[in-house]
C-alpha cells in the first residue's frame, strides 16, 4: 500500500497562501487544493464592516501556519454561486475544506485568538490515513483519464478493506470506463444489502445505467450527422448525448442536454433535466464538469 500511495504532501504546492478567487476557479482553488492541504474559504463583501475586521486577522493566522493551511477569499457580490450553495445568509462566513468537503465553519468576525483555535482544530488530527490517501490518488488518476492506475489502487484498497464503498464504487467506474459493463454489473449484484445502499454505490449504479443507455444509443458519428441535419430532433439529441457520455466526452454530453433544456425544458416530461441529473450523479459532485454543468443549469432554470 505504501509503495502505491507514497507519502502525503504536507505543505502547500507553490503559490501564495492567501488567494482571491472566483466561482469559476473554486474547483481548482478550493476543492482540488484541499486534497493536499486544508483550505479556509472566507466569504466577504466590500461593504461588510466585520469582514474588514476579520480579513487581516485570518490572513495573519494563515501565514503563521507556514503552508499547513491556505486561505481563499471570495467576494460574494461578484461571485455568489458557492456562497448560495453553502446557504450563506450573513457574512463574514468562513468554511474549512478537506478533501473537497466542508468540515468546519464559523460566522462573524472572531478575535484573532479564536481564529487561531479554529485553525489549530483544523490541523489537530494526524491527517488522512493511507487508505484515504490511496482513495484520493485513485480518484485523481481516474479523473485524469488513467483508469488502469485507478483500478489498481482501488483493488489494493479492497484487499485491506473489502467493504470500502468508495473503493467498490471506484472500481466499478473503472470497469465501466474500460467497457467491461458485465463485470461492473456482476460486482454490483454481489454486494451485501447494507453496502448497496451507500451513496457512492448508488452513483456507480447510475454510471452503469448511463453506460448501458450509451451502448443502445449507437455510434457518435451518425448521431452527430443526424442531429446536424435536424437540430430540432430531440430524441436524437438525447441519444447523441448518451453516446458522447459513454465515450468519455462528458462535457459535450452535458452541453447537448443543456441545449435541449434551452430549446424545450418540458419536452418528454423534463427529460433534459432528468438526464443531466444522471450525468452529474455518475460523474460525482466534485467533478469539474458537474460543477460547471450545475451552475449553467441553475442559470437557465432561473433566467
Amino acid at each position: 500500500m505504501d509503495q502505491l500511495i507514497g507519502a502525503a504532501k504536507a505543505n502547500a504546492a507553490g503559490g501564495d497562501l492567501v488567494v482571491d478567487s472566483t466561482d469559476e476557479a473554486f474547483e481548482k482553488d478550493v476543492l482540488a487544493a484541499s486534497a493536499k492541504v486544508p483550505v479556509i474559504v472566507d466569504f466577504w463583501a466590500p461593504w461588510c464592516g466585520p469582514c474588514k475586521q476579520l480579513g487581516p486577522a485570518i490572513e495573519k493566522v494563515v501565514r503563521e501556519a507556514k503552508g499547513a493551511v491556505k486561505l481563499v477569499k471570495i467576494n460574494i457580490d461578484e461571485h455568489p454561486y458557492f456562497a448560495q450553495q453553502l446557504r450563506v445568509q450573513s457574512i463574514p462566513a468562513v468554511f474549512a475544506f478537506k478533501a473537497g468537503r466542508p468540515v468546519d465553519a464559523f460566522l462573524g468576525a472572531l478575535p484573532e485568538g479564536d481564529i487561531r483555535k479554529f485553525v489549530k482544530k483544523l490541523l489537530g488530527d494526524k491527517g488522512p490515513s493511507p487508505i484515504e490517501q490511496a482513495l484520493e490518488q485513485a480518484k485523481e488518476a481516474f479523473d485524469a483519464g488513467d483508469a488502469p492506475t485507478a483500478a489498481a489502487l482501488y483493488a489494493q484498497i479492497l484487499q485491506h478493506e473489502p467493504a470500502n464503498a468508495k473503493a467498490v464504487a471506484g472500481l466499478v467506474k473503472c470497469q465501466i470506463a474500460a467497457g467491461e459493463l458485465d463485470a461492473a454489473a456482476a460486482m454490483l449484484a454481489d454486494l451485501p444489502p447494507e453496502l448497496a445502499k451507500d451513496a457512492e454505490i448508488a452513483a456507480a449504479k447510475t454510471a452503469l445505467d448511463v453506460a448501458r443507455q450509451g451502448e443502445k444509443a449507437g455510434d457518435v458519428a451518425p448521431l452527430r450527422a443526424k442531429l446536424e441535419a435536424n437540430p430540432a430532433d430531440h430524441e436524437t439529441r438525447v441519444a447523441f448525448a448518451l453516446a458522447l457520455f459513454a465515450g468519455g466526452a462528458a462535457e459535450e454530453a452535458i452541453d447537448q442536454m443543456l441545449d435541449l433544456y434551452k430549446r424545450d425544458r418540458n419536452w418528454n416530461e423534463g427529460a433534459a433535466r432528468a438526464q443531466l441529473v444522471k450525468f452529474f450523479e455518475a460523474l460525482g459532485n466534485t467533478h469539474p464538469a458537474t460543477i460547471q454543468g450545475r451552475r449553467r443549469l441553475s442559470s437557465l432554470m432561473f433566467a
